[in-house]
């Protein structure tokens, strides 16, 4: 079974803020329903207090339904749930009217007066704050607090409140309401904001891969069209000079040739250079991704510069893959890249947290990411080892032998002893 904190890191970050900002209203009703069951009702004694509880379970059940339709319509999920809003504002104000009555009308007792201007203050900011959510202008939101206010100011001056009673009635409810429907209007716009800069990395991503096609593109097109404009021309004008019976045709046919073998090297140094990754870039760039997505990348060790190429071109793909991958994979906050030369073998490790079910982190548990990359480190006799490194860890090494340096050196004895026979 899956625990609460695998649950939780499962999430994209966008879907971790919404159900943070879905929870935290309905927190609200929560709050509204058990201020009123466990400080108020007592006061009220078993009957009326149990109808008032009642009263404001409704509103609270009421209050939450809003939320979550307000919040998929806000999301674009569901239409704008009109009826809803108009039937919580409806709620809202029959509990706070019977509230005031009971606080006029109702039996005497300061406990009483109490609890019943609890429950009229309680639902009255609880209220319009909800609402906002389902409102797509800001001033109307504000509005709608300000509407409850005066209304709570006119009911209480119709009950028999005093002036000034009502006034400070009044206040008290548009101060909360107001602040209620403020954080209401900021969550959602925090709520979007975090959709779209999520949107918007993938759409830089997907630009970048773009651009590179584009490249590569270009690149071949200034290698190719040349070469085949040339072989096009020699062509034809060898397939004229054989006509006329001219031995020249045969040297052309042979230029013909040497250009379409130039041409196949030419784009095979693309596709090579295409296909290479040099490995102080790809550290640099994957620290970089890294962070733009929030994730604390950090490189230690040696550095790239002095490893054979061929070494740097096979360690820059893993860093690329394994940068990918916890993007990709898991909701990693961490990321640790170690790069060691030791005697004889360089070591690359890509340590991170954030690890899920699905396996995420550096590498992933499925794919061909890690094939892939055991195929290219097996040409030049190197090795990948992926797995759990820990409590939500992965981790990611890969381990190329160096080139031996010893075999020069015995040569040049070798040398050296040869001709002291010969002395």
């Amino acid at each position: 079974m899956r625990g609460p904190g695998r649950w939780w890191r499962g999430k994209t970050t966008p879907a971790k803020v919404e159900t943070y900002t879905r929870w935290s209203f309905h927190s609200f009703a929560m709050v509204e329903f058990s201020s009123v069951g466990l400080m108020f009702v007592a006061p009220l004694g078993p009957r009326l207090g149990a109808c008032v509880l009642l009263m404001v379970g409704v509103h609270a059940v009421a209050c939450c339904a809003t939320v979550s339709r307000a919040l998929d319509w806000t999301r674009g999920r569901r239409p704008q749930p009109v009826g809803l809003l108009w039937t919580l504002a409806a709620v809202t104000a029959a509990i706070s009217v019977a509230a005031m009555g009971l606080v006029e009308h109702g039996p005497d007792g300061d406990g009483v007066d109490t609890a019943a201007g609890g429950v009229f203050g309680l639902v009255l900011i609880f209220g319009p704050g909800i609402i906002a959510l389902g409102v797509r202008d800001r001033r109307r939101a504000f509005g709608i607090a300000g509407g409850f206010a005066l209304g709570a100011w006119l009911v209480a001056l119709a009950l028999g409140s005093s002036a000034l009673a009502a006034l400070v009635t009044a206040v008290t409810v548009l101060a909360g309401g107001v602040s209620i429907a403020f954080t209401a209007v900021f969550s959602v716009w925090l709520l979007n904001a975090v959709y779209e800069l999520d949107e918007a990395r993938e759409t830089r991503a997907r630009l970048a891969v773009a651009e590179e096609r584009l490249r590569f593109g270009r690149d071949l097109h200034d290698v190719m069209g040349r070469n085949l404009a040339v072989i096009a021309l020699k062509s034809e004008l060898a397939v004229q000079l054989a006509q006329r019976g001219r031995p020249e045709a045969m040297a052309q046919m042979v230029e013909v040739q040497r250009l379409a073998q130039e041409s196949q090297r030419e784009v095979r140094e693309v596709v090579r250079g295409y296909r290479e990754a040099d490995l102080g870039t790809e550290l640099a760039g994957a620290q970089g991704v890294l962070a733009a997505a929030g994730i604390d990348c950090a490189v230690s060790g040696a550095t790239a510069a002095g490893l054979p190429v061929a070494v740097q071109s096979a360690l820059g793909w893993v860093v690329r893959e394994a940068a990918t991958n916890v993007l990709r994979h898991g909701d990693a906050r961490r990321c640790a890249v170690e790069l060691r030369v030791l005697e004889g073998r360089v070591v690359l490790s890509v340590e991170n947290d954030g690890v899920t079910d699905a396996g995420g982190g550096a590498s992933g548990s499925s794919g061909s990411g890690l094939a892939g990359l055991r195929e290219r480190l097996a040409k030049i006799d190197g090795t990948l080892e992926a797995g759990p490194a820990g409590k939500g860890l992965f981790r990611l090494a890969a381990e190329i032998p160096l080139p031996s340096r010893s075999a020069p050196s015995q040569s040049l004895a070798a040398v050296r002893s040869v001709s002291e026979v010969m002395r």
